[in-house]
């Protein structure tokens, strides 16, 4: 068994393959780290590429594209690792990122999963959407950053390079303790993409594991590197995939009242798509909300699991208010404005 395992699952992206991965081995010097590519069935050379640059990083290819969450399943299988370290073929890695990380993990057994600090490749000094300085969510589901609030995201000033607690380590770079992973249920392979990481930490917290940012150790995320940001199909799986994880997770006390908000929530939204001129992303909404009554009752066993399985309902990384009444009606549009205490 090798100690850690940093799996980059690559679907047709030779690009950042040729940009970011020699700078990923030349910034990894950790000793017992090893480099993986599983690939979810390219088509754009991604395996000849690295056949003839990177001879000497082991490739798993994959049959078929499974998704961010099969892919990764199905690669990780075949791994044989204490830690796994899920990278995004679009990150570059700063040196030495690795180190605190593990560091972290090594002497805080109690801590079962951390991610670095996240910061946007195309505007360096600004944080990322997808992870910043750690994720936490509201009570009606909604996914947030130390350093992202919805749409938008904070200069990095330092305000936020204190280790914490989070509710969710971003799939952008994410280190976990493989044994965990599999026993909380790996990702879910249903969701293909998108949120499947914040499902798995609900998971993790809710059976009393704790997640945290180690903002010591820095990347850059170029973000949307498969669906750009206006995608009508990420919009479908981010509003499935989240509508699907509420159900699977919340606690049955509040489950009736949480998915009634995010009833009228979600047509909003989409009304207001349509409104701004997008009405594939409108349509896109209302498909995910059909297609997640449909999916519904095949989660049943899934959510008794979780129940059955969580020590606990409440955690201070979910918050009691709404982040969409804060960023909209109360102006509240940093994360430190909405969350004072951590």
């Amino acid at each position: 068994m090798i100690k850690v395992a940093i799996v980059i699952l690559n679907w047709n992206g030779k690009g950042f393959l040729e940009q970011f991965l020699p700078v990923l081995v030349a910034s990894t010097k950790y000793e017992g780290a090893k480099i993986i590519i599983a690939d979810n069935a390219s088509t754009d050379n991604s395996i000849e590429y690295l056949n003839t640059a990177f001879p000497q990083i082991k490739t798993l290819i994959l049959d078929k594209n499974y998704g961010f969450a099969g892919g990764y399943n199905k690669a990780l299988e075949q791994i044989k690792a204490e830690y796994y370290v899920l990278l995004n073929s679009d990150v570059e890695v700063t040196e030495g990122w690795l180190d605190p990380l593990i560091e972290y993990l090594d002497a805080n057994k109690d801590v079962v999963a951390c991610q670095p600090k996240i910061r946007a490749f195309q505007s360096k000094n600004k944080f990322e959407h997808a992870g910043a300085a750690g994720g936490f969510i509201d009570y009606l589901g909604f996914p947030f950053c130390r350093g992202r609030v919805l749409g938008e995201t904070e200069e990095d000033t330092g305000q936020y390079n204190s280790i914490c607690d989070v509710f969710w380590a971003t799939g952008a770079c994410l280190v976990i303790r493989s044994d965990i992973f599999w026993k909380v249920g790996a990702l879910d392979e249903t969701f293909f993409a998108h949120m499947e990481e914040i499902d798995l930490c609900w998971r993790i917290n809710a059976r009393g594991h704790r997640i945290v940012c180690v903002p010591q150790s820095t990347v850059y995320h170029v973000g949307g590197g498969t669906l750009g940001v206006e995608s009508p199909h990420k919009t479908y799986l981010n509003f499935r995939n989240n509508l699907l994880m509420l159900y699977k997770n919340l606690p049955q006390q509040s489950l009736s009242k949480v998915m009634k908000w995010r009833r009228f929530l979600d047509y909003l939204a989409a009304f207001q798509m349509f409104l701004s001129g997008k009405s594939q992303n409108a349509a896109a909404v209302l498909k995910a909300r059909k297609d997640f009554k449909t999916m519904q009752p095949d989660f049943v066993q899934k959510r008794n699991e979780n129940i059955l399985y969580a020590t606990r309902t409440n955690c201070d990384e979910m918050i009691k208010t709404s982040i969409i009444v804060a960023y909209y009606f109360k102006n509240k549009k940093k994360f430190s404005q909405i969350v004072s205490k951590i």
